[in-house]
Protein backbone atom coordinates (compact mmCIF):
# COMPACT_ATOMS: atom_id res chain seq x y z
CA UNK A 1 0.00 0.00 0.00
CA UNK A 2 1.92 3.18 -1.02
CA UNK A 3 1.24 6.68 0.47
CA UNK A 4 -1.39 9.32 -0.81
CA UNK A 5 1.08 11.93 -3.18
CA UNK A 6 0.48 15.20 -2.65
CA UNK A 7 0.23 17.74 -5.62
CA UNK A 8 3.72 19.63 -6.36
CA UNK A 9 4.44 22.56 -3.55
CA UNK A 10 7.53 24.59 -3.69
CA UNK A 11 9.47 25.15 -0.78
CA UNK A 12 7.54 27.99 1.02
CA UNK A 13 4.34 25.39 1.30
CA UNK A 14 2.71 27.67 -1.56
CA UNK A 15 1.23 25.68 -4.31
CA UNK A 16 2.76 25.79 -7.56
CA UNK A 17 -0.02 24.84 -9.58
CA UNK A 18 0.31 22.82 -13.17
CA UNK A 19 -0.18 23.97 -16.58
CA UNK A 20 -0.81 22.71 -19.73
CA UNK A 21 1.20 24.33 -22.64
CA UNK A 22 -0.54 26.11 -24.48
CA UNK A 23 2.15 25.98 -27.96
CA UNK A 24 1.02 22.09 -28.99
CA UNK A 25 -2.89 23.02 -28.75
CA UNK A 26 -2.15 26.55 -29.91
CA UNK A 27 0.02 25.91 -32.96
CA UNK A 28 0.30 21.85 -33.08
CA UNK A 29 -2.85 21.19 -34.65
CA UNK A 30 -3.04 19.86 -38.30
CA UNK A 31 -5.94 18.84 -40.19
CA UNK A 32 -4.87 16.08 -42.03
CA UNK A 33 -7.46 13.34 -41.92
CA UNK A 34 -5.38 10.68 -41.38
CA UNK A 35 -3.69 12.14 -38.14
CA UNK A 36 -6.94 12.11 -36.39
CA UNK A 37 -7.78 8.96 -35.01
CA UNK A 38 -10.87 7.66 -34.05
CA UNK A 39 -9.05 5.74 -31.28
CA UNK A 40 -5.91 7.33 -30.34
CA UNK A 41 -4.79 5.00 -28.30
CA UNK A 42 -4.93 1.68 -29.72
CA UNK A 43 -4.28 3.09 -32.60
CA UNK A 44 -0.56 4.46 -31.32
CA UNK A 45 0.14 1.71 -29.22
CA UNK A 46 0.26 -0.42 -32.60
CA UNK A 47 1.65 2.58 -34.48
CA UNK A 48 4.29 2.47 -31.79
CA UNK A 49 5.96 -0.64 -32.81
CA UNK A 50 6.20 -0.09 -36.60
CA UNK A 51 7.92 3.62 -35.97
CA UNK A 52 10.19 1.85 -33.46
CA UNK A 53 11.32 -0.82 -36.26
CA UNK A 54 12.00 2.55 -38.43
CA UNK A 55 13.28 4.69 -36.43
CA UNK A 56 17.37 5.00 -35.76
CA UNK A 57 18.03 5.47 -31.91
CA UNK A 58 14.82 6.61 -31.12
CA UNK A 59 14.84 9.64 -33.58
CA UNK A 60 12.19 9.27 -36.68
CA UNK A 61 12.44 10.90 -39.70
CA UNK A 62 10.20 11.89 -42.66
CA UNK A 63 10.34 9.06 -44.70
CA UNK A 64 9.35 6.52 -41.43
CA UNK A 65 6.45 9.17 -40.48
CA UNK A 66 5.33 8.76 -44.32
CA UNK A 67 5.37 4.73 -44.39
CA UNK A 68 3.94 4.62 -40.53
CA UNK A 69 1.08 6.94 -41.14
CA UNK A 70 0.60 6.57 -44.66
CA UNK A 71 0.93 10.21 -45.84
CA UNK A 72 2.86 11.79 -48.47
CA UNK A 73 6.28 13.11 -47.79
CA UNK A 74 5.55 16.39 -48.36
CA UNK A 75 3.20 15.97 -45.40
CA UNK A 76 5.15 14.18 -43.33
CA UNK A 77 7.73 16.90 -43.49
CA UNK A 78 4.60 19.09 -42.37
CA UNK A 79 4.46 17.01 -39.17
CA UNK A 80 7.82 17.05 -38.34
CA UNK A 81 8.64 20.92 -38.88
CA UNK A 82 5.30 21.17 -36.79
CA UNK A 83 6.02 19.35 -33.99
CA UNK A 84 9.43 20.72 -33.81
CA UNK A 85 7.78 24.33 -33.38
CA UNK A 86 6.05 23.28 -30.40
CA UNK A 87 8.66 21.28 -28.28
CA UNK A 88 9.53 23.07 -25.16
CA UNK A 89 12.38 25.38 -25.78
CA UNK A 90 16.14 24.40 -25.78
CA UNK A 91 18.69 27.84 -25.30
CA UNK A 92 21.27 25.53 -27.73
CA UNK A 93 19.18 24.88 -30.87
CA UNK A 94 20.89 25.81 -33.54
CA UNK A 95 18.99 27.84 -35.91
CA UNK A 96 17.95 25.49 -39.36
CA UNK A 97 15.56 25.74 -41.61
CA UNK A 98 14.40 22.37 -41.18
CA UNK A 99 14.48 19.35 -39.08
CA UNK A 100 15.61 15.99 -39.91
CA UNK A 101 14.64 14.07 -37.11
CA UNK A 102 12.22 13.87 -33.73
CA UNK A 103 12.16 12.07 -30.37
CA UNK A 104 9.61 8.47 -31.71
CA UNK A 105 7.81 9.39 -28.02
CA UNK A 106 7.26 13.23 -28.56
CA UNK A 107 5.70 12.41 -31.72
CA UNK A 108 3.53 10.04 -30.40
CA UNK A 109 1.70 12.87 -28.15
CA UNK A 110 2.04 15.20 -30.76
CA UNK A 111 0.05 12.51 -32.83
CA UNK A 112 -2.65 11.74 -29.75
CA UNK A 113 -2.94 15.54 -28.87
CA UNK A 114 -4.67 15.85 -33.00
CA UNK A 115 -8.05 14.39 -31.48
CA UNK A 116 -7.98 17.84 -29.21
CA UNK A 117 -10.68 19.95 -29.99
CA UNK A 118 -10.89 23.27 -29.65
CA UNK A 119 -12.84 25.77 -27.29
CA UNK A 120 -15.80 27.19 -28.75
CA UNK A 121 -15.35 31.34 -29.61
CA UNK A 122 -17.26 33.16 -26.84
CA UNK A 123 -19.65 35.73 -27.53
CA UNK A 124 -19.02 39.17 -27.06
CA UNK A 125 -20.90 40.96 -24.53
CA UNK A 126 -21.66 44.20 -25.58
CA UNK A 127 -22.76 43.77 -29.42
CA UNK A 128 -23.43 47.26 -30.13
CA UNK A 129 -19.78 48.09 -29.48
CA UNK A 130 -18.69 45.41 -31.71
CA UNK A 131 -20.64 46.99 -34.35
CA UNK A 132 -19.46 50.37 -34.13
CA UNK A 133 -15.70 48.39 -34.45
CA UNK A 134 -16.07 45.79 -37.24
CA UNK A 135 -17.08 46.78 -40.98
CA UNK A 136 -20.80 46.60 -41.53
CA UNK A 137 -19.98 45.87 -44.81
CA UNK A 138 -17.82 43.77 -46.77
CA UNK A 139 -17.06 42.58 -50.30
CA UNK A 140 -18.59 38.51 -48.91
CA UNK A 141 -21.82 39.99 -47.32
CA UNK A 142 -23.81 37.89 -51.07
CA UNK A 143 -21.70 35.15 -49.96
CA UNK A 144 -22.26 34.89 -45.97
CA UNK A 145 -26.07 35.65 -46.99
CA UNK A 146 -25.85 32.42 -48.27
CA UNK A 147 -24.29 30.63 -45.72
CA UNK A 148 -26.76 27.99 -42.96
CA UNK A 149 -27.61 29.54 -39.70
CA UNK A 150 -24.69 27.10 -38.42
CA UNK A 151 -22.19 28.76 -40.38
CA UNK A 152 -23.23 32.80 -39.92
CA UNK A 153 -22.88 32.07 -36.39
CA UNK A 154 -19.32 30.49 -36.55
CA UNK A 155 -18.56 33.72 -38.94
CA UNK A 156 -19.53 36.33 -36.33
CA UNK A 157 -18.54 34.30 -33.44
CA UNK A 158 -15.30 34.49 -35.44
CA UNK A 159 -13.37 36.96 -33.53
CA UNK A 160 -13.86 36.52 -29.98
CA UNK A 161 -11.34 34.38 -28.48
CA UNK A 162 -12.22 32.10 -25.24
CA UNK A 163 -10.09 34.22 -22.41
CA UNK A 164 -6.66 32.31 -21.46
CA UNK A 165 -8.51 30.86 -17.94
CA UNK A 166 -11.26 29.43 -20.17
CA UNK A 167 -8.45 27.85 -22.74
CA UNK A 168 -6.38 26.31 -19.92
CA UNK A 169 -9.07 24.43 -18.01
CA UNK A 170 -10.64 23.10 -21.25
CA UNK A 171 -7.33 21.96 -22.28
CA UNK A 172 -6.27 20.77 -18.24
CA UNK A 173 -10.33 19.08 -18.91
CA UNK A 174 -8.48 17.47 -21.94
CA UNK A 175 -5.59 15.62 -20.17
CA UNK A 176 -7.52 14.60 -17.07
CA UNK A 177 -9.56 12.66 -19.51
CA UNK A 178 -6.82 11.02 -21.45
CA UNK A 179 -4.30 10.73 -18.95
CA UNK A 180 -4.48 7.35 -18.67
CA UNK A 181 -3.76 6.70 -22.10
CA UNK A 182 -1.28 9.40 -22.72
CA UNK A 183 0.95 7.67 -19.66
CA UNK A 184 0.33 4.09 -21.52
CA UNK A 185 2.54 5.30 -24.78
CA UNK A 186 5.00 6.52 -22.37
CA UNK A 187 5.22 3.68 -20.11
CA UNK A 188 7.23 0.41 -20.24
CA UNK A 189 6.28 -3.10 -18.86
CA UNK A 190 8.40 -4.76 -16.22
CA UNK A 191 7.70 -8.50 -14.54
CA UNK A 192 5.07 -8.35 -11.88
CA UNK A 193 1.45 -8.36 -12.50
CA UNK A 194 -1.25 -5.57 -11.85
CA UNK A 195 -1.21 -1.94 -12.05
CA UNK A 196 2.92 -2.26 -10.84
CA UNK A 197 3.66 -3.94 -14.33
CA UNK A 198 3.94 -0.78 -16.00
CA UNK A 199 6.80 2.02 -15.08
CA UNK A 200 8.14 5.16 -16.36
CA UNK A 201 11.61 6.45 -16.34
CA UNK A 202 12.54 9.58 -15.68
CA UNK A 203 13.21 10.15 -19.21
CA UNK A 204 9.94 8.83 -20.63
CA UNK A 205 8.54 11.03 -17.75
CA UNK A 206 10.16 14.56 -18.95
CA UNK A 207 8.42 13.63 -22.12
CA UNK A 208 5.54 14.82 -20.45
CA UNK A 209 7.16 18.24 -20.44
CA UNK A 210 5.48 18.40 -24.14
CA UNK A 211 2.17 18.85 -22.44
CA UNK A 212 2.23 20.06 -18.55
CA UNK A 213 4.71 22.48 -17.23
CA UNK A 214 4.70 23.40 -13.37
CA UNK A 215 4.98 27.96 -12.15
CA UNK A 216 5.00 30.51 -14.20
CA UNK A 217 8.66 30.23 -16.30
CA UNK A 218 7.37 27.69 -18.28
CA UNK A 219 9.70 26.01 -20.75
CA UNK A 220 12.74 27.77 -19.35
CA UNK A 221 12.48 26.74 -15.64
CA UNK A 222 12.97 23.42 -14.30
CA UNK A 223 12.54 20.18 -15.86
CA UNK A 224 9.38 18.52 -14.88
CA UNK A 225 11.35 15.71 -13.58
CA UNK A 226 12.35 18.57 -10.95
CA UNK A 227 8.93 19.08 -9.59
CA UNK A 228 7.58 15.28 -9.37
CA UNK A 229 8.04 13.53 -5.91
CA UNK A 230 9.19 10.34 -7.99
CA UNK A 231 12.89 11.61 -9.22
CA UNK A 232 12.92 15.74 -8.19
CA UNK A 233 16.36 13.70 -5.54
CA UNK A 234 17.61 11.48 -8.12
CA UNK A 235 21.24 10.78 -7.95
CA UNK A 236 22.44 12.69 -11.27
CA UNK A 237 25.18 10.34 -11.81
CA UNK A 238 23.20 7.41 -10.98
CA UNK A 239 20.31 5.97 -13.36
CA UNK A 240 16.77 7.21 -11.27
CA UNK A 241 14.46 4.33 -10.41
CA UNK A 242 11.33 4.20 -12.29
CA UNK A 243 7.91 5.36 -11.03
CA UNK A 244 5.03 2.74 -11.23
CA UNK A 245 2.71 4.65 -14.14
CA UNK A 246 -0.34 4.62 -11.71
CA UNK A 247 1.65 6.27 -9.07
CA UNK A 248 2.94 8.79 -12.02
CA UNK A 249 -0.71 8.94 -13.00
CA UNK A 250 -2.71 9.38 -9.51
CA UNK A 251 -0.16 12.35 -8.66
CA UNK A 252 -1.04 14.31 -12.35
CA UNK A 253 -4.40 13.54 -11.83
CA UNK A 254 -4.25 15.30 -8.32
CA UNK A 255 -2.28 18.35 -9.74
CA UNK A 256 -4.70 18.59 -12.54
CA UNK A 257 -7.84 18.60 -9.99
CA UNK A 258 -6.05 21.71 -7.73
CA UNK A 259 -5.34 23.47 -10.99
CA UNK A 260 -8.51 23.20 -12.38
CA UNK A 261 -10.38 24.57 -8.58
CA UNK A 262 -7.70 27.14 -8.84
CA UNK A 263 -8.70 28.60 -12.21
CA UNK A 264 -12.41 28.45 -11.21
CA UNK A 265 -11.33 30.20 -7.69
CA UNK A 266 -9.10 32.90 -9.67
CA UNK A 267 -12.17 33.40 -12.16
CA UNK A 268 -14.95 33.58 -9.79
CA UNK A 269 -13.01 36.14 -7.62
CA UNK A 270 -12.35 38.22 -10.76
CA UNK A 271 -15.59 38.29 -11.93
CA UNK A 272 -17.05 39.14 -8.45
CA UNK A 273 -14.56 41.38 -7.14
CA UNK A 274 -12.87 44.30 -7.96
CA UNK A 275 -10.33 43.86 -10.79
CA UNK A 276 -6.38 43.81 -8.92
CA UNK A 277 -2.65 44.51 -10.39
CA UNK A 278 -2.76 40.46 -10.23
CA UNK A 279 -5.27 39.98 -12.25
CA UNK A 280 -3.61 38.63 -15.94
CA UNK A 281 -5.26 41.16 -17.45
CA UNK A 282 -4.64 44.96 -16.51
CA UNK A 283 -4.71 47.90 -18.43
CA UNK A 284 -2.03 49.64 -19.97
CA UNK A 285 -1.23 52.78 -22.49
CA UNK A 286 0.18 52.42 -25.85
CA UNK A 287 1.72 55.26 -27.98
CA UNK A 288 -0.89 57.16 -28.93
CA UNK A 289 -2.95 56.40 -25.11
CA UNK A 290 -5.21 54.36 -26.66
CA UNK A 291 -6.04 51.47 -23.48
CA UNK A 292 -5.34 47.93 -24.95
CA UNK A 293 -4.77 44.58 -22.59
CA UNK A 294 -1.41 43.11 -21.91
CA UNK A 295 -0.74 40.54 -19.65
CA UNK A 296 1.61 40.48 -17.22
CA UNK A 297 2.83 36.58 -16.54
CA UNK A 298 5.89 35.85 -17.54
CA UNK A 299 4.05 32.03 -18.61
CA UNK A 300 1.14 33.86 -20.32
CA UNK A 301 1.67 35.80 -23.57
CA UNK A 302 1.31 39.49 -23.84
CA UNK A 303 -2.11 40.42 -24.86
CA UNK A 304 -2.21 43.64 -27.53
CA UNK A 305 -6.50 43.66 -27.46
CA UNK A 306 -8.74 46.35 -28.62
CA UNK A 307 -6.59 48.71 -30.18
CA UNK A 308 -9.17 51.11 -32.86
CA UNK A 309 -7.89 53.82 -35.01
CA UNK A 310 -3.96 54.12 -33.50
CA UNK A 311 -0.68 53.35 -33.41
CA UNK A 312 0.59 51.26 -31.10
CA UNK A 313 4.55 50.17 -30.44
CA UNK A 314 6.28 47.78 -28.59
CA UNK A 315 9.98 47.18 -28.01
CA UNK A 316 11.72 43.99 -26.76
CA UNK A 317 12.31 45.83 -23.44
CA UNK A 318 8.35 45.99 -23.33
CA UNK A 319 7.34 42.67 -23.57
CA UNK A 320 7.10 40.07 -21.04
CA UNK A 321 7.35 36.18 -22.05
CA UNK A 322 7.89 35.51 -25.08
CA UNK A 323 4.29 34.84 -26.69
CA UNK A 324 2.38 38.02 -27.86
CA UNK A 325 -1.22 37.72 -28.96
CA UNK A 326 -2.92 41.04 -31.20
CA UNK A 327 -6.67 40.50 -30.71
CA UNK A 328 -9.59 42.53 -32.17
CA UNK A 329 -7.21 45.23 -33.32
CA UNK A 330 -8.92 47.64 -36.19
CA UNK A 331 -7.92 50.19 -38.38
CA UNK A 332 -4.53 50.11 -36.58
CA UNK A 333 -0.79 49.92 -37.23
CA UNK A 334 0.61 47.97 -34.55
CA UNK A 335 4.38 47.31 -34.13
CA UNK A 336 5.54 44.68 -32.16
CA UNK A 337 10.01 44.87 -32.83
CA UNK A 338 10.61 42.44 -30.57
CA UNK A 339 12.14 38.65 -30.41
CA UNK A 340 9.21 36.23 -29.52
CA UNK A 341 8.96 32.49 -29.94
CA UNK A 342 5.42 32.43 -30.95
CA UNK A 343 2.77 35.04 -32.24
CA UNK A 344 -1.00 34.84 -32.94
CA UNK A 345 -3.19 37.60 -34.65
CA UNK A 346 -6.62 37.06 -34.10
CA UNK A 347 -9.94 38.56 -35.24
CA UNK A 348 -8.65 41.99 -36.52
CA UNK A 349 -9.76 44.40 -39.40
CA UNK A 350 -7.88 46.86 -41.95
CA UNK A 351 -4.52 47.38 -40.11
CA UNK A 352 -0.84 46.80 -40.39
CA UNK A 353 0.55 44.41 -38.00
CA UNK A 354 4.54 44.44 -38.17
CA UNK A 355 6.06 41.40 -35.95
CA UNK A 356 9.65 41.20 -35.31
CA UNK A 357 11.39 38.61 -35.03
CA UNK A 358 9.52 34.96 -34.35
CA UNK A 359 11.22 32.04 -33.86
CA UNK A 360 9.01 29.23 -33.13
CA UNK A 361 5.92 29.93 -34.85
CA UNK A 362 2.88 32.72 -36.25
CA UNK A 363 -0.48 32.01 -36.36
CA UNK A 364 -3.08 34.51 -37.88
CA UNK A 365 -6.94 34.16 -37.48
CA UNK A 366 -10.02 35.36 -38.51
CA UNK A 367 -8.91 38.65 -40.14
CA UNK A 368 -10.10 41.11 -42.65
CA UNK A 369 -7.99 43.51 -44.64
CA UNK A 370 -5.12 43.06 -42.91
CA UNK A 371 -1.72 43.64 -43.96
CA UNK A 372 0.63 41.01 -41.98
CA UNK A 373 4.50 41.89 -42.18
CA UNK A 374 6.45 39.14 -40.06
CA UNK A 375 9.97 37.60 -40.49
CA UNK A 376 9.75 34.05 -38.52
CA UNK A 377 10.69 30.25 -38.66
CA UNK A 378 7.14 29.76 -39.58
CA UNK A 379 3.37 30.98 -40.30
CA UNK A 380 -0.31 29.23 -40.32
CA UNK A 381 -2.82 31.39 -42.01
CA UNK A 382 -6.43 30.42 -41.39
CA UNK A 383 -9.93 31.56 -42.09
CA UNK A 384 -9.06 34.91 -43.40
CA UNK A 385 -9.92 37.40 -45.93
CA UNK A 386 -8.67 39.95 -48.86
CA UNK A 387 -5.25 39.74 -46.10
CA UNK A 388 -1.72 40.88 -47.54
CA UNK A 389 1.47 38.52 -45.79
CA UNK A 390 5.07 40.24 -46.39
CA UNK A 391 7.09 37.13 -45.10
CA UNK A 392 10.53 36.43 -44.49
CA UNK A 393 10.01 32.78 -43.99
CA UNK A 394 11.71 29.71 -43.19
CA UNK A 395 9.80 27.10 -43.70
CA UNK A 396 6.41 26.54 -46.37
CA UNK A 397 3.64 29.11 -44.85
CA UNK A 398 0.70 26.84 -44.03
CA UNK A 399 -2.86 28.00 -45.28
CA UNK A 400 -5.66 26.14 -43.62
CA UNK A 401 -9.37 27.01 -43.50
CA UNK A 402 -11.88 29.38 -45.32
CA UNK A 403 -9.95 31.77 -46.32
CA UNK A 404 -10.81 34.37 -49.51
CA UNK A 405 -8.72 36.45 -51.62
CA UNK A 406 -5.08 36.17 -49.96
CA UNK A 407 -1.69 37.14 -51.57
CA UNK A 408 1.58 36.70 -50.29
CA UNK A 409 4.90 39.17 -51.21
CA UNK A 410 8.18 38.78 -49.97
CA UNK A 411 9.02 40.47 -46.70
CA UNK A 412 9.76 44.56 -47.25
CA UNK A 413 10.86 46.17 -44.05
CA UNK A 414 13.61 46.40 -41.32
CA UNK A 415 14.18 48.19 -37.98
CA UNK A 416 17.18 49.25 -36.43
CA UNK A 417 17.24 45.42 -33.77
CA UNK A 418 16.31 42.95 -36.09
CA UNK A 419 18.93 41.06 -37.64
CA UNK A 420 20.16 40.77 -33.86
CA UNK A 421 16.79 40.01 -32.85
CA UNK A 422 16.78 37.42 -35.49
CA UNK A 423 19.67 35.61 -34.83
CA UNK A 424 18.85 35.31 -31.07
CA UNK A 425 15.44 33.40 -32.19
CA UNK A 426 17.32 31.67 -34.85
CA UNK A 427 15.65 32.87 -38.13
CA UNK A 428 17.80 32.63 -41.62
CA UNK A 429 18.03 35.51 -43.52
CA UNK A 430 19.31 33.49 -46.51
CA UNK A 431 16.21 30.80 -46.68
CA UNK A 432 12.52 32.31 -47.51
CA UNK A 433 9.95 30.52 -48.66
CA UNK A 434 7.12 33.21 -48.81
CA UNK A 435 6.10 31.86 -52.24
CA UNK A 436 5.32 28.39 -51.81
CA UNK A 437 2.67 27.84 -49.20
CA UNK A 438 0.90 24.35 -48.15
CA UNK A 439 -2.99 24.51 -48.34
CA UNK A 440 -4.64 21.79 -46.26
CA UNK A 441 -7.98 21.16 -45.57
CA UNK A 442 -10.83 23.82 -45.94
CA UNK A 443 -12.87 22.37 -42.46
CA UNK A 444 -10.70 22.08 -39.57
CA UNK A 445 -11.54 19.00 -37.74
CA UNK A 446 -10.46 20.65 -34.39
CA UNK A 447 -13.47 22.94 -34.36
CA UNK A 448 -15.86 22.03 -31.79
CA UNK A 449 -18.49 22.64 -33.81
CA UNK A 450 -20.00 20.60 -36.22
CA UNK A 451 -19.25 20.63 -40.07
CA UNK A 452 -21.61 21.29 -43.22
CA UNK A 453 -21.92 17.89 -44.63
CA UNK A 454 -19.80 17.20 -47.92
CA UNK A 455 -16.69 19.07 -47.50
CA UNK A 456 -14.37 17.57 -45.26
CA UNK A 457 -11.95 16.66 -48.08
CA UNK A 458 -11.80 20.31 -49.97
CA UNK A 459 -9.09 22.32 -49.87
CA UNK A 460 -8.25 25.39 -48.57
CA UNK A 461 -7.83 28.35 -50.93
CA UNK A 462 -4.34 29.28 -51.50
CA UNK A 463 -2.64 32.95 -51.39
CA UNK A 464 -1.75 34.36 -55.31
CA UNK A 465 2.02 36.34 -55.20
CA UNK A 466 1.49 40.21 -54.95
CA UNK A 467 2.09 41.70 -58.74
CA UNK A 468 5.78 43.29 -58.40
CA UNK A 469 4.94 46.67 -59.95
CA UNK A 470 2.51 46.97 -56.54
CA UNK A 471 5.12 46.05 -54.62
CA UNK A 472 6.45 49.08 -52.00
CA UNK A 473 8.87 49.41 -48.96
CA UNK A 474 7.38 49.30 -45.54
CA UNK A 475 8.85 52.41 -43.46
CA UNK A 476 8.63 51.96 -39.86
CA UNK A 477 8.15 54.95 -38.11
CA UNK A 478 10.47 55.81 -35.66
CA UNK A 479 7.87 55.95 -32.38
CA UNK A 480 10.55 55.81 -29.57
CA UNK A 481 14.31 56.62 -28.91
CA UNK A 482 15.02 52.69 -29.68
CA UNK A 483 16.99 53.05 -32.59
CA UNK A 484 20.37 51.91 -31.95
CA UNK A 485 20.99 49.04 -34.03
CA UNK A 486 23.35 47.36 -36.64
CA UNK A 487 20.22 46.51 -39.49
CA UNK A 488 20.14 49.33 -42.44
CA UNK A 489 17.95 47.68 -45.39
CA UNK A 490 15.74 44.53 -45.41
CA UNK A 491 18.33 41.27 -44.37
CA UNK A 492 15.95 39.13 -46.52
CA UNK A 493 17.13 39.29 -50.25
CA UNK A 494 14.16 40.19 -52.79
CA UNK A 495 13.59 37.81 -55.86
CA UNK A 496 14.95 39.29 -59.38
CA UNK A 497 11.69 40.65 -60.40
CA UNK A 498 10.26 42.39 -57.05
CA UNK A 499 13.98 43.82 -56.76
CA UNK A 500 13.75 45.26 -60.41
CA UNK A 501 10.58 46.76 -59.93
CA UNK A 502 11.79 48.26 -56.88
CA UNK A 503 14.85 50.57 -58.48
CA UNK A 504 12.36 51.29 -61.23
CA UNK A 505 10.10 52.76 -58.70
CA UNK A 506 13.31 54.79 -57.20
CA UNK A 507 14.44 55.79 -60.64
CA UNK A 508 11.00 57.17 -61.37
CA UNK A 509 10.78 58.96 -58.49
CA UNK A 510 13.90 60.42 -59.10
CA UNK A 511 13.24 61.39 -62.61
CA UNK A 512 10.05 63.16 -61.74
CA UNK A 513 11.92 65.25 -58.92
CA UNK A 514 14.19 66.19 -61.21
CA UNK A 515 11.41 67.29 -63.63
CA UNK A 516 9.67 69.23 -61.05
CA UNK A 517 12.68 70.85 -59.86
CA UNK A 518 13.91 72.07 -62.87
CA UNK A 519 10.15 72.97 -63.85
CA UNK A 520 9.84 76.53 -65.17
CA UNK A 521 6.14 77.22 -63.25
CA UNK A 522 4.83 80.58 -61.38
CA UNK A 523 4.19 80.83 -57.86
CA UNK A 524 0.57 79.97 -58.11
CA UNK A 525 1.32 76.77 -60.11
CA UNK A 526 4.01 75.75 -57.99
CA UNK A 527 1.03 75.87 -55.48
CA UNK A 528 -1.61 74.57 -57.65
CA UNK A 529 0.65 71.65 -58.34
CA UNK A 530 2.34 70.98 -54.69
CA UNK A 531 -1.69 70.40 -53.93
CA UNK A 532 -2.41 68.18 -56.76
CA UNK A 533 0.32 66.25 -55.13
CA UNK A 534 -1.14 66.34 -51.98
CA UNK A 535 -4.78 64.75 -53.35
CA UNK A 536 -2.74 62.06 -54.95
CA UNK A 537 -0.45 61.38 -52.05
CA UNK A 538 -3.90 60.94 -49.53
CA UNK A 539 -5.36 58.98 -51.89
CA UNK A 540 -2.61 56.91 -52.00
CA UNK A 541 -1.98 56.69 -48.52
CA UNK A 542 -6.13 55.50 -47.99
CA UNK A 543 -6.01 52.98 -51.48
CA UNK A 544 -2.55 51.00 -49.86
CA UNK A 545 -3.52 51.38 -46.16
CA UNK A 546 -0.68 52.90 -45.34
CA UNK A 547 -2.84 55.87 -43.48
CA UNK A 548 -2.56 53.56 -40.70
CA UNK A 549 0.84 54.40 -40.26
CA UNK A 550 -0.29 58.41 -39.55
CA UNK A 551 -2.99 57.87 -37.06
CA UNK A 552 -0.61 58.15 -34.24
CA UNK A 553 -0.16 62.07 -35.44
CA UNK A 554 -3.86 62.64 -35.52
CA UNK A 555 -3.35 64.46 -31.62
CA UNK A 556 -0.19 66.20 -32.92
Amino acid sequence: MTEPIEPSTSSSMSTVFLHPRREPFEHGLLPIPKLIFSDPAQTLISLKQKLLELSSGGKVDPAAISESLQISLDHARLVLDTLSSVLPSSETEPPTAEVSAVDLHDLLLFLYIQSYKRLLPRTHKDSVAVADVWPSTSAFDGYLSALSPLQLVRSNSRRFMPSQADEEAHQLSYLQKHLANILSLLAEPVEGEGEESLVLSMDRFEHLGFLVQFGDKGSEGNSLSQHSPFFANSDPDMPAVPAPAAQVHDWLLQNITSALEHISERTSSKENGPASASDQDVAMTDACNAPVKVSTSTRAPSFIEGVSKSSYVKHASDIKGSSVKVVNCHESAIYILAPLRYATVYGCSDSTIVLGAVGKAVRVEHCERAHVIVAAKRICIANCRECVFFLGVNQQPLILGDNHKLQVAPYNTFYPQLEEHMNEVGILPTVNQWDNPIALGMVDPHDSLSHPAGVADVQAESASRVDPDQFTNFVIPNLSEESTGSTKANPFTLPDAYMASQQRNQKNLGEIRELLREAPLEDNRKRELSSALHVYFKDWLYASGNIRQLYCLQGD
